[in-house]
């Protein structure tokens, strides 16, 4: 099991998480790792938190010689604003956080509860979704994040081309939609409000059977979801469609399948095309050859310059919400959380799938695999009526007449 754990407030000393499960063998890139840190710090839109800090990741334990050894990894990242200590007490709880709900269930301050459930947690899971994309580059698998849309403004994709991605402010794939989208937020920072967005992650070279039908708690649509869900101020995720889907008739919601004969022998899909991918790659639990699109929708951060309505903890008297430093629009910072994100998932679905505590194991057992689907869809017919059972291969003559 591929899984990882993270501790540390946001402005304790430092932010440690701890990765189980990884297999050896690996080339560790820290630079990669340190790139999509770096992106997650950055978008139009962000805060002066993120002036302050440089997140550079510190690796502590399960690599040697820059290698992964199998043993469980160590990733660290040091608070540069560590203040804890000297942090007040706010007076009245933030509407739309956890202020309220956690103080009270944990029965503790409301500053002991912000400072964990704060998004600079984030940082660490972007941290081992990076790790893992190190995995899965060696394994032939991609996974590509961006902004679709904010503030309402739309930004369909215009191509899905990285370079492009990577220069616009906002992290879109629509240079024309980025002028209006920078306006937008400029104008809800002079109104001290915030704006949200829709980001999408899609993820392609996945083979066909990652996830499972058999038990509700392997369905790698569910797996997915639930990771993309627990990222802070995410409120809705959709695969494929998502919510279109039911607004339209099955006709136009399923996916054909035809076969193109002259599929090359690597080919993961086995020859099997689909002409639409409204399912999103996953049906039914499990992963189809086709790329895995998974769409998340960030709302506005809570935290309002403009101070929402409140109520004094002490007095119980209406009084203005606290106000924690916070951003105007976090939308492309959420886009490579949710990438990461969805890449961890991917990865443990792999290690789970092609169980190896070595990445050679892992590629030996997809090679295997590959070549057991290739021989059994090769002899379709005779691996069916085998799978059977005895009574439904019992149908020549000879053996009806026994």
């Amino acid at each position: 099991m591929l899984r990882y754990l993270t501790a540390g407030e946001s402005h304790g000393p430092a932010l440690t998480a701890i990765v189980e499960g990884f297999p050896s063998g690996v080339a560790l890139e820290a630079a990669l790792i340190d790139r999509e840190l770096e992106r997650r710090q950055g978008g139009y839109g962000r805060g002066k938190r993120q002036t302050l800090e440089t997140d550079r990741i510190i690796i502590e334990s399960g690599v040697f010689h820059g290698v992964t050894t199998g043993a469980p990894i160590t990733l660290r990242l040091i608070n540069n604003d560590s203040k804890l200590e000297r942090l007040a007490e706010p007076a009245a709880p933030r509407g739309g956080h956890i202020d309220l709900a956690g103080a009270i269930n944990y029965q503790t301050g409301i500053r002991q509860v912000l400072e964990r459930a704060s998004a600079r947690e984030t940082a660490l899971r972007v941290a081992a979704g990076a790790l893992a994309k190190l995995l899965l580059r060696e394994l032939g698998i991609t996974v590509f994040g961006y902004v679709r849309e904010l503030g309402g403004i739309a930004a369909p994709p215009e191509s899905f081309d990285l370079a492009a991605r990577d220069a616009s402010l906002v992290y879109t794939l629509n240079p024309a939609a980025d002028p209006a989208i920078v306006a937008a937020i400029d104008a809800a920072r002079d109104a001290g409000d915030t704006l949200g967005g829709v980001v999408e992650t899609i993820v392609t070279g996945c083979p066909i059977g990652l996830g499972s039908h058999a038990q509700w708690d392997r369905k790698l649509d569910a797996r997915l979801a639930a990771a993309v869900m627990s990222v802070q101020a995410i409120k809705a995720v959709e695969i494929g469609l998502g919510i279109e889907a039911a607004r339209r008739p099955g006709s136009k919601v399923m996916d054909p399948i035809a076969y193109d004969a002259a599929h090359s022998p690597d080919d993961r899909r086995h020859g099997f095309r689909r002409p639409t991918n409204n399912a999103g790659g996953v049906e039914g639990g499990t992963s189809n050859g086709e790329p895995i699109v998974v769409r998340a929708a960030k709302k506005p951060i809570s935290t309002l310059a403009a101070r929402g309505p409140s109520i004094n903890m002490a007095t119980k008297v209406p009084e203005p919400a606290a106000y924690e430093r916070s951003d105007v629009c976090a939308v492309p910072a959420a886009s490579v959380i949710v990438e990461n994100v969805v890449a961890f998932e991917i990865a443990a679905a792999v290690v789970e799938k092609y169980v190896g505590t070595s990445l050679e194991a892992i590629q030996a057992a997809m090679s295997a695999v590959h070549a057991l689907n290739r021989e059994r869809l090769a002899h379709w017919g005779d691996a069916a009526q085998e799978s059977a059972g005895p009574q439904r291969r019992a149908s020549s003559p000879a053996e009806k007449s026994n």
